[in-house]
């Protein structure tokens, strides 16, 4: 079927930002192939719908994707748009990632209303993370802090910290600014000092892996460097069997047919951690991934790994 008498179905999750990222690859679509009707399927998924718990104790951050590969495989939907930092390693048998549009900022997000940077909280201040892999670089470099839970879509991350059950959050950047609350960032974090989860500021655009006609339609909107940046540092991952329970980054920069490629593991309490990079050519992707998973290994990660188990 020719793209322009073409109907397509996009599945995504019903908070803010999902729907920004489903609309954004709807305005894209359309802007490249104008007569195309494009419809979006709003899901509440088994990680929305379970706040009260972390996402490593009820199975991680896959819980956002299943309902949506669901829809997929039942045809009720075409295409399902994810975070690629929310996406398991491995995607339901006979799927695939057809596109990965251009990154927006891969960086996390202090944000509160009193302090103006990690240094400048207190002792004892009280930090919101959902996230492992903060929560381990923060308590490594801030031992002193409390870093507690916080679950819950942007918005209500925000009304927590301004009723006062938090001194400061760590939150996404890109997610922060594509719901337009750039003004709430009090400082974008150097990735030197919390480096990124592997896919985060980056969009996948899943599909079944028959349906040719979809991935001529999506071929346009894949941008070459973020895809191998986050095909890279998804290897890591993959590599060290990484999970939502795994204190995990890895981040890839891509410059001049050049890709630098970082690692970080710790422990959740940042008491042990281990940090490695490589550079190599940007379209060894995959093979970067893996061969900074074994300098992680050999810089301590297996260890820290381990006792994970």
């Amino acid at each position: 079927m020719s793209a322009a008498s073409q109907r397509i179905v996009i599945a995504t999750r019903e908070s803010a930002l999902a729907m920004w990222q489903a609309c954004h690859v709807e305005a894209r679509l359309k802007a490249i192939h104008p007569a195309l009707e494009v419809h979006i399927l709003g899901m509440t998924t088994e990680g929305d719908r379970t706040l009260d718990a972390s996402l490593a104790k009820i199975g991680g951050k896959g819980l956002f994707v299943k309902e949506l590969e669901d829809a997929l495989a039942r045809g009720d939907a075409d295409i399902a748009v994810h975070s690629m930092k929310d996406v398991p390693m491995a995607l339901m048998p006979g799927h695939v990632i057809g596109a990965i549009p251009e990154r927006a900022d891969p960086r996390d997000a202090l944000v509160s209303n009193r302090f103006r940077d990690l240094a400048s909280l207190p002792a004892g201040a009280r930090v919101g993370t959902s996230s492992l892999r903060r929560e381990s670089q923060l308590r490594a470099a801030r031992p002193d802090l409390r870093v507690q839970p916080l679950r819950g879509n942007v918005p209500t991350r925000l009304r927590k910290l301004d009723a006062g059950d938090y001194d400061a959050i760590l939150l996404a950047a890109a997610g922060l600014k594509r719901l337009g609350l750039t003004e709430r960032i009090t400082l974008v974090l150097p990735t030197e000092a919390s480096l990124p989860a592997a896919g985060q500021g980056a969009l996948g655009i899943e599909c079944r892996a028959a349906r040719d006609d979809l991935l001529r339609l999506l071929a346009p909107l894949d941008h070459g460097a973020t895809a191998l940046a986050v095909r890279a540092e998804r290897a890591v991952a993959r590599t060290l069997a990484g999970s939502c329970n795994t204190p995990l980054a890895a981040y890839a920069e891509v410059s001049g047919g050049r890709m630098r490629l970082r690692g970080y593991v710790g422990s959740p309490d940042g008491t042990r951690t281990a940090r490695a990079e490589i550079e190599g050519p940007a379209d060894d992707a995959e093979a970067n991934g893996i061969a900074l998973a074994a300098k992680l290994r050999d810089a301590g990660a297996a260890e820290i790994l381990a006792a994970l188990v």
